[in-house]
This record gives structure tokens, C-alpha cells and sequence, in this order.
């Protein structure tokens, strides 16, 4: 290497390499869980506790051996490919950005667009059967490539006194999330007769508030405090105090119209369950 027109020759263990290797990887499973859509997914897992899902491996690999021993771990690490994003961007806006900036670099953050679309989640393990895992507080979609899974070691892998840059700037206050007695009843009967949990998918999107101006499916009336969100084609209206930082789920209420509900054409496959729900 030249450094200041001095060649100087580095020992074999220093020699730097131009070219990166490429690795191929394969899934080891697939993760199946209520989140299908990416709106549905949390922003972090432990807010999606009570809402199970499944980690299946592939047959035929001699999996079965290496998950012995593994059902005396509270946590695991899930290592997984963000599937259904494409591209990356080297900045982003955190659900709750810190104080004075509006976004971060993505090296920085936990978003879901990087140049290697991998995704790392700390799970709750509820028990092997087989070549299933069962676990709760994922924040994975459905149909998810699992590549790796490792058990959570307390003594190695927590850090509770560790800095945490940009995040110790938050405002970690969570928002209180009400019901109506409305709201309690929809959601209940939405609830039996489909896989749908409104009130679930709610405290998720609006644990921060309601503010988030990056949310697409979320719009918010200032003037009367109140605002609506969208969940696949239902909507929930809701009311809110700044002061108390709490939020009252008032209704539920379809996104389809009349007339479309009156058309034979179902895309989403749920007509029938809105016609019903309107017949409360």
C-alpha cells in the first residue's frame, strides 16, 4: 500500500479486501401469525403481546435435533427477511422522532427498508411441538422467510445501562387507549365472526397519539379533536384530549359504501361480513 509515496507491505493477517463475498442463505420456516398486512404489523413486538403466532420449519433437515434443548428459553431472537418491501433509503422517520429532527439515518433506526432487507425481532417462545414454534409478541407478517433463530441469553444480551443515542430523546409516554360501549360491542361482534381485532390494531397504531402524519390509513380533524382509522376496509372513529393524552374509540363504521355493497364484485372477500355488521 502507498501511504505518502512509502510503499508499505502489511502482513498477511491486515491484508484488506476489494471485493465483499456473497453469501446465500436459505429460509430454515415460515412464521404465520393475525398481522397480513404491513399496516397490521407493530411497530415493536412487545405491544402485539396476546396475539400468538407460529414459527414452522422445513421438513426433512434434521431441525427436530437442533431445537432440542430450546424449550427452556423464555426469549428468542428471530432472524428474518422483510419480504414484502422493496428498495432501501439511507434516512428515516421514526414513529416517534426525537427532539428538533424529523428523521435519521437508517443505520440508526430500526426501519424496515435497508440495503439487506433483514429483519431481527426478540420473541416470547411459548413451546416446541415438533417442527413448530409457538410465540407470542412478534412483529412479523404473515408468511414471513424465518433465516436463523437463537435463544435470548439475559447475561450476554442485556445491556440495561447501555446509551441509546437519539431514542433517550422520545417522548416515551404512552397514549391511554379507551373504549365506548359502541365501540366494545362492534368490536366484539367483529371479532367472533371474523379473525379481525380492531380494538388490538388500534392500540398499536395510536400507543404514540394520534399524530403521526406518515400514517396514510389516519386522518385527524384538529378543530374537534377527533380523527379516523382505517383498518383493511373498516373504519374506527375516534375522539381524543391532548391534555390527558388519551383517546376514546367511539364506532366502527364500514368503508364500503351502499352502493358498493350492492355490487356482486368482492375483491377482499369480506362484502358479506359488512352487510351483516351493518344489520346491528
Amino acid at each position: 500500500m502507498d501511504f505518502g509515496g512509502k510503499k508499505e507491505h502489511l502482513p498477511p493477517s491486515c491484508i484488506l479486501f476489494s471485493t465483499f463475498v456473497k453469501v446465500n442463505v436459505e429460509p430454515i420456516g415460515t412464521f404465520y401469525g393475525d398481522a397480513v398486512y404491513k399496516y397490521d404489523a407493530p411497530r415493536q413486538g412487545r405491544l402485539f403481546a396476546g396475539h400468538p403466532g407460529r414459527i414452522v420449519l422445513e421438513p426433512g433437515k434434521n431441525f427436530e435435533t437442533a431445537l432440542r434443548d430450546l424449550d427452556g428459553f423464555e426469549r428468542l431472537w428471530v432472524i428474518f427477511v422483510f419480504h414484502e418491501n422493496k428498495g432501501w433509503r439511507p434516512t428515516t422517520r421514526p414513529p416517534v422522532p426525537p427532539a428538533g429532527r424529523d428523521r435519521v439515518g437508517t443505520f440508526a433506526s430500526r426501519s424496515p427498508y435497508r440495503p439487506n432487507p433483514i429483519g431481527l425481532s426478540c420473541v416470547r417462545l411459548l413451546k416446541v411441538d415438533g417442527l413448530t414454534l409457538y410465540i407470542d409478541e412478534a412483529d412479523l407478517l404473515n408468511g414471513t422467510p424465518v433465516l436463523d433463530i437463537k435463544p435470548y441469553i439475559p447475561m450476554a444480551d442485556a445491556f440495561p445501562e447501555a446509551k441509546s443515542g437519539w431514542v433517550e430523546d422520545q417522548d416515551h409516554d404512552l397514549w391511554q387507549i379507551a373504549m365506548s360501549q359502541g365501540f366494545e360491542r362492534q368490536n366484539a361482534w367483529i371479532s367472533e365472526h371474523s379473525a379481525f381485532d380492531l380494538y388490538s390494531f388500534a392500540c398499536v397504531q395510536l400507543a404514540h397519539g394520534p399524530f403521526d402524519e406518515t400514517r396514510r390509513r389516519l386522518s385527524i380533524d384538529l378543530a374537534e379533536k377527533t380523527g379516523i382509522l382505517a383498518y383493511r376496509t373498516f373504519r374506527m372513529h375516534f375522539g381524543y384530549d391532548e391534555k390527558l393524552r388519551q383517546i376514546t374509540l367511539e364506532s366502527i363504521k364500514s368503508g364500503y359504501s351502499p352502493e358498493e355493497l350492492a355490487n356482486s364484485e368482492d375483491p377482499y372477500g369480506d362484502k358479506q361480513l359488512h352487510r351483516d355488521f351493518l344489520r346491528l
